[in-house]
């Protein structure tokens, strides 16, 4: 089967189609290229139709804590006082360079995400 760039929803659907039936392709089968290739022509057009945008900063930091098992209290130690980290979860504060910096190194946080407007 020859490919070109996926354009229209009805070639990402048969694209689609297609890597269902050869999703399960043994590396150096006579499909794994094949596999491989649909797989990125698939990637691109989902990129570029389907775009994900950054989280918002504070939703991300909520997260982060979510996943951590963190309280506000525990975010004292990098944003500062309790209720500065009340401030800044209830959008009241805005986060400062400092604060990012910190959030970054201690939660992992990327930086282009803590940085963006909300």
């Amino acid at each position: 089967m020859q490919y070109k760039v996926i354009k229209t929803e009805q070639e990402y659907q048969d694209a689609l189609k297609r890597l269902d039936e050869i999703f399960d392709a043994q590396r150096n089968s006579e499909h794994a290229d094949e596999l491989e290739l649909l797989s990125l022509l698939i990637d691109k057009y989902e990129q570029e139709q389907f775009p994900i945008d950054l989280p918002d900063p504070i939703e991300a930091i909520k997260f982060r804590m979510e996943q951590l098992g963190l309280k506000q209290k525990d975010l004292a130690a990098l944003i500062g006082l309790k209720s500065r980290v009340s401030e800044v979860l209830n959008r009241k504060r805005k986060l400062t360079i400092d604060m990012i910096r910190k959030l970054n190194a201690g939660l992992g946080i990327p930086t282009e995400i803590l940085v963006r407007e909300y």
